[in-house]
């Protein structure tokens, strides 16, 4: 696949990523088998799955993203299985460490899982203190992911019943997103969901930054029409070899040389 092909496929809205890398010459393997011949399992759902068009088996690298509520991980069960990437969630707001961050993060290491940290934001604390508590907690590493921005409304929490203001909320993962590309030498990665997709985002705020997208009953298109992601939660209660009870699993939308060069740094 030519280097053009690369560099725009990785950002084009879902719906048209198929046709596209058709024609590139390379269409997206039907396959969930990685290139050492094992599987991460069987898809969701059964009955339940609503992937009609665009579907998660349609890209053969897949991960999951875990955080303290795993419990311990055997990162090396977890590797043999197929994994091929994981978001580690580091920290929450400006004083909140995730207790299994530094396991997580040197175990995923020491496997040979390619590994990246996130970040939860609370909006009724200030943007600089939080990036700040991320910079302190996390490593910068040549060879992590990309850190991640994990944008989300907060309608249980008891701490910060704070109505959001779309410019306030724009201004504020401005900064944030600013400062960690600074900081880490390269752009983060937007985690987002359905809903604070719909009314902070939508249709074209931050288009010149990855996204990872939530969408676990449909194909993505549909709650993010026209959208540009790159990285698709498209299951939350999966079953992974290393990991005691659900996890999250995600897709990297693209093809194995896709990912080769995105881990080489063609983001």
């Amino acid at each position: 696949m030519s280097p053009r092909c690369v560099s725009l496929t990785r950002l084009l809205p879902a719906a048209a990523l198929a046709l596209f890398l058709a024609a590139c010459g390379r269409a997206p393997s039907p396959t969930l088998l990685p290139e050492d011949g094992t599987g991460v399992g069987a898809f969701p759902g059964a009955g339940n799955e609503h992937f009609t068009g665009l579907h998660p088996s349609q890209f053969p690298i897949h991960g999951i993203d875990v955080s303290w509520w795993n419990g311990d991980i055997d990162w090396r069960a977890v590797k043999a299985s197929g994994v091929k990437f994981a978001w580690i969630k580091a920290t929450e707001g400006g004083d909140f460490l995730d207790p299994k961050f530094l396991d997580n993060w040197r175990g995923a290491k020491a496997a040979g899982v390619p590994r990246g940290a996130y970040h939860f934001v609370w909006w009724c604390r200030p943007g600089h203190e939080q990036v700040e508590w991320f910079k302190r907690n996390v490593p910068r590493e040549r060879d992590a992911l990309p850190p991640v921005l994990d944008v989300e409304f907060q309608p249980k929490s008891r701490n910060c019943r704070k109505k959001l203001d779309r410019g306030e909320v724009v201004e504020k993962m401005r900064l944030m997103l600013r400062e960690m590309e600074q900081h880490y030498g390269r752009k983060p990665v937007i985690y987002v969901t359905v809903d604070f997709y719909a009314q902070m985002m939508h249709p074209n705020e931050f288009e010149d930054y990855p996204v990872w997208v939530r969408s676990t009953k449909y194909e993505p298109s549909v709650h993010y029409p026209g959208r540009r992601w790159v990285f698709w939660q498209y299951q939350s209660d999966g079953a992974i070899p290393g990991i005691r009870g659900k996890t999250d699993r995600n897709a990297f939308v693209g093809t194995r040389e896709q990912w080769r060069a995105w881990l080489a740094g063609g983001r």
